[in-house]
């Protein structure tokens, strides 16, 4: 399908978290970082809110025209490992604490699964070669099923295999992890499953000729 598509910014901002928000309220991630629905409710736009905030500053936003889909992207070097980034509010204090812990400050201090879920990712994200993290994409639950989330991942992987760069992801649910197969993305390693909580699916796609 054709889908119109654009990079945020700023004044995207309030869109982009609002569908974030939307996208992944039910997602077994973040249900598994806010096992309570109400409190999910009340904070879990703040985490998406302080993730967008690092990719509008460190990487890039693309937005579906119409405003209901949205990936977010990371361009890793080789000669780094990305870990949780700072946030807004703790930028200046990064050198002086780990940035899962400052996430967790940042977003629900007395939530300690907002930190776990940093540390475990990072600890399992590839490094020694450039790639393009997806960090993050999310459609809006009404328009789920119409392709959107593959024309904006689709865009970005055929100007990797122009450029002969690789991508990264972790799949959230084992219905995206098939989705990203079907875009050339294969398992990297073990899967990580969450203590007490989902699987999570580290991929791998070489730049395909």
């Amino acid at each position: 399908m054709g889908v119109a598509i654009r990079t945020a910014g700023e004044g995207d901002r309030e869109v982009v978290v609002r569908l974030l928000d939307g996208a992944f309220q039910d997602d077994p991630v973040s249900s598994w970082v806010f096992p309570d629905p109400a409190h999910r409710r009340a904070t879990h736009p703040r985490l998406m809110a302080a993730f967008l905030d690092i990719v509008l500053a460190e990487g890039r936003v693309d937005l579906a025209e119409d405003g209901t889909a949205c990936a977010l992207w990371l361009s890793v070097p080789a000669d780094a490992h990305p870990e949780t980034p700072t946030t807004p509010e703790n930028e200046g204090d990064a050198e002086q604490g780990d940035d899962a812990a400052q996430l967790r400050e940042a977003v629900d201090p007395d939530n300690e699964r907002v930190e776990l879920i940093g540390r475990l990712t990072a600890g399992i994200h590839p490094s020694g070669r450039a790639h393009e993290y997806l960090w993050m994409i999310g459609v809006a639950p009404d328009s789920q099923g119409r392709g959107l989330g593959t024309a904006l991942v689709q865009q970005v992987l055929d100007r990797c295999d122009r450029e002969g760069v690789a991508a990264y992801l972790e799949a959230s649910n084992a219905r995206s992890r098939m989705l990203y197969e079907r875009l050339g993305f294969d398992l990297l390693g073990q899967p990580l499953d969450l203590p007490d909580g989902p699987r999570m699916w580290p991929m791998w796609r070489e730049p395909q000729a």
